[in-house]
C-alpha cells in the first residue's frame, strides 16, 4: 500500500453522486475523482520523468550493447527489472507521501490542496538531490524568473532539470561499462589480426568471452546493487 497512495486513494473516492432535483436524478462526478483519475493517467510519464527508472534503463540498455548483444535480455526483461528497482529505490518517498499526506487527508485531519503540498516535498527533495545545478539554472533561465533556494523550484523546473541530469548520468555510467567491454574487444581483434586470421569476425570470439568474464563477476547483482547505492547514499 505504501508504495501506491495514489491508487489506494483513488479507490476509496466515490465514483458517482446522484442528486435530486426537479422531479429527476442528477448525476455528477465528485471533482477529487476526476483529479483522481486525471493524476493516475500521467503515472506512466511520472515513472518516467521523476523517478530513478529513466537512468536504470539506459544503463541497462548500453549495458547489453556494450556486451556485443541486441535482443537478449529483451526489452521487458529490462523494463520489468528498471520497473521494480525503480520501486525499491523510492520506496521511502512513497512510504513518506503515504503517511504524512494520504493517511490525513483520507482521516479528514488535511485538505486536498494540503495534501497534494505535503506529499511533493518529499519527491522534491529526491528530485533535487539527483538534479544536477547547471541544468537546474538552464530551465530556471528559460523559466524567465530568478530561484534563490533550491526548495522554491517549481516542479516546471524541477521535471525536466530532473530528467536532463538523469540521462546524462545514466550516459556517463554507461560510458563506464562500456570500458573493459572494448578493451575485451580490442584485445580479441588484435589477436586474430596477429595470427593472420582477418577473416574472422572478432565477434565470433569476443562475445563468449565477455558473457562469461560478466558472468563470472556477477555482473547483474554489482550493477544493480551500485544503481541502487547510488541513491540511497
Amino acid at each position: 500500500m505504501g508504495l501506491f497512495p495514489l491508487v489506494a486513494w483513488s479507490q476509496t473516492l466515490p465514483l458517482v453522486t446522484a442528486k435530486q432535483g426537479g422531479g429527476g436524478t442528477i448525476y455528477a462526478v465528485p471533482v477529487e475523482t476526476v483529479l483522481a483519475l486525471t493524476a493516475l493517467s500521467f503515472l506512466p510519464a511520472a515513472l518516467v520523468l521523476m523517478t530513478s527508472f529513466t537512468r536504470i534503463l539506459i544503463v541497462f540498455s548500453l549495458l547489453r550493447q556494450a556486451l556485443g548483444l541486441t535482443t537478449m535480455p529483451p526489452n521487458i526483461v529490462l523494463i520489468g527489472l528498471s520497473f521494480f528497482l525503480t520501486l525499491f529505490i523510492m520506496n521511502p518517498v512513497f512510504d513518506s507521501i503515504y503517511k504524512n499526506a494520504y493517511q490525513p487527508y483520507s482521516a479528514g485531519k488535511m485538505g486536498f490542496p494540503q495534501a497534494v503540498e505535503v506529499g511533493a516535498k518529499p519527491l522534491k527533495e529526491f528530485m533535487l538531490k539527483q538534479t544536477r545545478r547547471d541544468d537546474l539554472n538552464l530551465f530556471a533561465k528559460l523559466y524567465g524568473k530568478e530561484i534563490e533556494a533550491r526548495e522554491d523550484v517549481p516542479f516546471t523546473v524541477l521535471i525536466p532539470a530532473f530528467a536532463i541530469s538523469e540521462i546524462k548520468t545514466g550516459f556517463l555510467i554507461g560510458f563506464v561499462i562500456y570500458l573493459p567491454f572494448l578493451v575485451i574487444d580490442f584485445a580479441v581483434a588484435s589477436i586474430l589480426t596477429s595470427l593472420g586470421m582477418v577473416m574472422v569476425s572478432p565477434m565470433m570470439f569476443s562475445l563468449p568471452l565477455k558473457l562469461i568474464v560478466f558472468a563470472l563477476a556477477d555482473g547483474w547483482a554489482l550493477l544493480s546493487t551500485s544503481l541502487v547505492q547510488s541513491y540511497i547514499n
